[in-house]
């Protein structure tokens, strides 16, 4: 039975609240270096047909061979999505009109695949959490690229992609709004990229999804389905369900009927559009192929793959709340993805984990986001933060030089911070006696305030300030603030 939406998911009709419930239908393309039944490369890119071998071509004669890599990829997938490994699975060809693929059928896995039901927990913005269930993942085939827009009287085939292992990740229909179906695939690609099992670049079709939406009134049964295929960004999967659960409710509320069929997102118009009549399994004339035996594991193989898992996000977000006492939200943020919690570790090392949390996110982060750069093509390393925490830390300098030094190490590459500090005077000022004579000089010229402060403690930032700026952000706040007390006569708050 699937879940009913929070009363903040509802979308609101001239009739009444809806509910919208989506599942999902994810292609994940397995990372590794040959096809799923042939031997040739699965490189991004490259010339129109150079990574096509002869069984990729359905030459005569050719017999599709499993690489072994690929079954391993899948069953770290599936124990990584915490679902049952079926020892036993099948191949089969699923009969449909691909003009790309040149068997004419697509080799994938229906009633018996290699794995079976799972679970993934999302955690939303809110702090609830939301199970996700997982129906199955089989192993299938892609295919190649049809390009219509290279000359004006045909179309051309590039199979470079026809045979490339694809993980096809289907859940249940327990998502409720677009957020959610996002929410659930950041936290798919975050397991993927963390096991090594798929790279997760949407821009080069690693991982795209099949959205399946349908709209009802709370408490009632599941409505007629859309299937909205090939979906290639988070952005895009948001304005696709929330274009078609509200084009299915004007449907419904004019007394209409929603038909279940197959529908396109354009990207231009955000609206979605009718390509075909929803197919069915019967459909494809499922049958296993003859080709290929069934595939058999050995549980000693599956637990094995087992012991190798590397830490799940899930597992490290619990041990950085634990160990580096770390809140909720900065934690999800940083295992979101593997380098990036890699990142903040190396970052972290030997220095107080909440200031690196603070600093990563906000200041690293916030760069790189600015700048639309990875964590991996960040110009400043991780140890060169770790150095700025740890000089901020023994009082080399203030939080707001800090951010200067980080800047100067964006645009230097490669250079030692605490070089960059020395060379360019940025030390902070902890001479008592240097700052006092500032403070004596500020206070002498603002007689009026500091008459003030007196009467109004809280108005002591504002000579606060006055000194930071005089010594150019160098003085040593804390050393500030207890002067300026002592010279003011303020107490502490």
């Amino acid at each position: 039975m699937a879940t009913e939406a929070r009363r903040s998911d509802l979308i609101q009709g001239a009739t009444g609240d809806w509910e919208v419930v989506i599942g999902m239908e994810v292609h994940a393309q397995v990372a590794s270096e040959a096809k799923l039944f042939s031997g040739a490369p699965t490189d991004f890119g490259g010339e129109p047909n150079d990574h096509v071998s002869l069984v990729d071509a359905a030459m005569p004669g050719m017999l599709p061979v499993i690489n072994g890599e690929c079954v391993r990829q899948a069953v770290r997938t599936g124990l990584g999505l915490k679902a049952r490994i079926n020892l036993s699975s099948v191949f089969d060809r699923k009969n449909y009109f691909y003009p790309d693929l040149p068997s004419g059928y697509q080799i994938s896995q229906y009633q018996k695949p290699i794995v079976g039901e799972g679970e993934v927990t999302l955690d939303l913005a809110d702090g609830e959490t939301v199970a996700v269930g997982i129906e199955r993942l089989h192993l299938e085939q892609d295919a190649g690229k049809s390009l219509h827009d290279q000359r004006p009287d045909g179309t051309l085939v590039d199979l470079n992609r026809a045979g490339v292992a694809l993980m096809e990740i289907v859940s249940r229909p327990d998502l409720r709004s677009s957020e959610q179906a996002k929410t659930y695939l950041a936290k798919l690609r975050s397991i993927l990229r963390t096991l090594g099992t798929c790279d997760g670049n949407m821009e080069e079709g690693s991982l795209r999804a099949d959205v399946n939406v349908s709209v009802r009134r709370p408490g009632e049964p599941l409505g007629t389905r859309c299937e909205i295929k090939n979906l290639n960004s988070f952005r895009f999967i948001g304005e696709a369900i929330e274009h078609e659960a509200r084009r299915q409710i004007d449907i419904l509320e004019e007394g209409g009927e929603i038909d279940q069929e197959t529908r396109l997102f354009d990207t231009a118009t955000g609206e979605t559009r009718s390509m075909r009549t929803k197919e069915e399994a019967h459909d494809y004339r499922y049958f296993p192929d003859p080709d290929l035996l069934p595939l058999e594991l050995d549980r000693a193989l599956v637990d094995e793959l087992a012991k190798t898992l590397p830490e799940l996000p899930d597992n490290r977000k619990a041990r950085f709340i634990a160990d580096y006492g770390l809140p909720v939200e900065d934690a999800g943020v940083l295992v979101a993805d593997k380098a990036a919690a890699d990142y903040f570790e190396a970052v972290a090392k030997g220095q107080d984990a909440k200031q690196a949390a603070n600093w990563v996110i906000n200041e690293v982060f916030g760069r790189l986001n600015k700048e639309g750069l990875s964590i991996a093509e960040s110009p400043v390393s991780a140890e060169a933060n770790n150095e700025i925490i740890s000089m901020i830390g023994d009082g080399t300098i203030s939080g707001r030089t800090a951010k200067q030094v980080f800047d100067i190490l964006w645009d230097e590459p490669g250079a030692d911070p605490r070089e960059i500090v020395e060379a360019r005077g940025l030390k902070q000022v902890t001479d008592t006696g240097a700052i006092e004579g500032v403070v004596d000089e500020i206070i002498a010229a603002n007689p009026e305030q500091a008459e003030q402060v007196k009467k109004k403690p809280k108005t002591l930032g504002w000579f606060v300030g006055q000194v930071m700026q005089a010594t150019g952000g160098k003085a040593n706040p804390q050393a500030v603030n207890e002067i300026l007390r002592k010279k003011l006569d303020v107490g502490d708050d």
